[in-house]
């Protein structure tokens, strides 16, 4: 196909522009099917951990301030206390508090994201599941059980529950505006695509400038086609 210019091109999509539009409404149509009927809403319920003083150095400290040596201990234990909550011995033991049906140590792994929040001491659970109850049930239960967790292990009792995991009725993993402007997109790139490949395959001659091309052969002349002169002129008389 020959080079086309800005021109061209633009004439080419101002004349398709229906096409154009319509396959574009087409996609829109489908995205509002897809994101009202077809995606399972998903629910997401977070509780927060902060490490604070310990009960050892309380007892060290008789003004219970928070000292320097606790702030640097609760920094280095951030990243490690992010993977004690998605171990094997923190999970078994909430699903067998929980005792709820089909509710296994893989299924929560999966649907659980531990986050220390940058250049603090706060840890955030989140936890998704398709009935937000049990999302924030799961979430609670897994900031208690590890809490015990810590004291068991590093015999310290520096973890607190900040907030505890709420059930919410918004689903996590539906936008709808966002669903229909995707689709929207997507049909935009498939009509221009579309014309540009008609556009390609299409031989027929339209303008003096494809008679040449076609043949090599300079235009000398050309005929008016009459029926649209007339009908242009009426239009300008009217």
């Amino acid at each position: 196909m020959e080079e086309l210019d800005l021109k061209e091109l633009f004439l080419i999509f101002w004349n398709k522009r229906f096409e154009i539009i319509l396959i574009t409404l087409i996609a829109m149509l489908i995205g509002v099917i897809y994101s009202y009927f077809y995606i399972t809403p998903e629910y997401k319920a977070s509780t927060t951990l902060v490490l604070a003083q310990s009960s050892q150095s309380t007892e060290m400290n008789s003004e219970g301030a928070i000292t320097q040596t606790d702030v640097t201990l609760n920094s280095k234990l951030v990243s490690t206390y992010s993977e004690i909550i998605k171990s094997k011995a923190v999970l078994r033991e909430v699903v067998n508090s929980l005792n709820i049906e089909g509710l296994t140590e893989n299924s929560i792994k999966s649907n659980i994201s531990v986050q220390a929040v940058k250049d603090t001491e706060v840890i955030q659970i989140t936890v998704k599941n398709l009935d937000p109850n049990l999302a924030a049930q799961i979430a609670n239960k897994i900031g208690e059980v590890f809490s015990e967790k810590v004291v068991e292990i590093y015999n310290i009792s520096n973890v607190y529950i900040l907030d505890r995991a709420e059930p919410s009725n918004i689903p996590s993993n539906i936008n709808h505006s966002k669903d229909i402007i995707i689709f929207a997109f997507i049909g935009i790139v498939i009509s221009v695509g579309l014309v540009l490949v008609i556009n390609m395959l299409d031989t027929t001659i339209k303008t003096e400038q494809d008679v040449e091309n076609a043949t090599g052969l300079l235009v000398l002349s050309s005929i008016p086609n009459y029926d649209e002169e007339l009908k242009k002129k009426e239009r300008r008389g009217k």
